[in-house]
């Protein structure tokens, strides 16, 4: 692992400031951190034990429609979407809780549960203080093909899904 990861990056803060991105409180159960990821800019670490199963954060954002999520995937360098059903996804640029930092990794220790149309990651598996909080992104194989960084010593090498 990087001797930067989880640190902040230098010229930033982790106090409230345009140039750093937050977690909300409100949306956690654990104690949790922004800091630098060697996966993608900045990662959310856990500072506490994560027991196996135990809801993490909940993913928020801005609901918006199918036309919309299309637009802003176009207009957008960096997207933070995700899809809740067949009509809206949350857009977490937009009043995001925070989880729209958590990366993508191939041999994730979160994964995302969807519940009465709130968007819950939960821990796979005991996640250590310190540790970066990971989730499979699970791209559709039909849509552009986006390399994985993760370094998991399963990496399929995209983020898509391969079959």
């Amino acid at each position: 692992m990087s001797a930067k990861a989880g640190r902040v990056p230098k010229g930033r803060t982790s106090e409230k400031s345009a140039a750093a991105p937050e977690i909300n409180p409100k949306a956690t159960k654990f104690k949790l951190r922004l800091a630098y990821s060697p996966i993608h800019r900045w990662g959310i670490y856990a500072e506490e034990l994560i027991p196996k199963g135990r809801k993490i954060i909940e993913y928020t954002g801005e609901r918006i429609s199918r036309k919309e999520t299309k637009r802003r995937f176009e207009a957008r360098e960096e997207n933070y979407l995700f899809t809740l059903n067949s009509y809206w996804t949350l857009d977490g640029a937009v009043g995001g809780s925070g989880a729209e930092y958590i990366n993508h990794c191939c041999e994730p220790n979160c994964f995302s549960q969807i519940v009465n149309e709130h968007i819950l990651y939960k821990a796979k598996r005991d996640i250590q203080p310190g540790e970066e909080l990971t989730i499979d992104y699970r791209f559709d194989k039909d849509v552009e093909t986006v390399i994985c960084k993760c370094g998991a010593a399963g990496c399929r090498g995209t983020i898509n899904l391969k079959e």
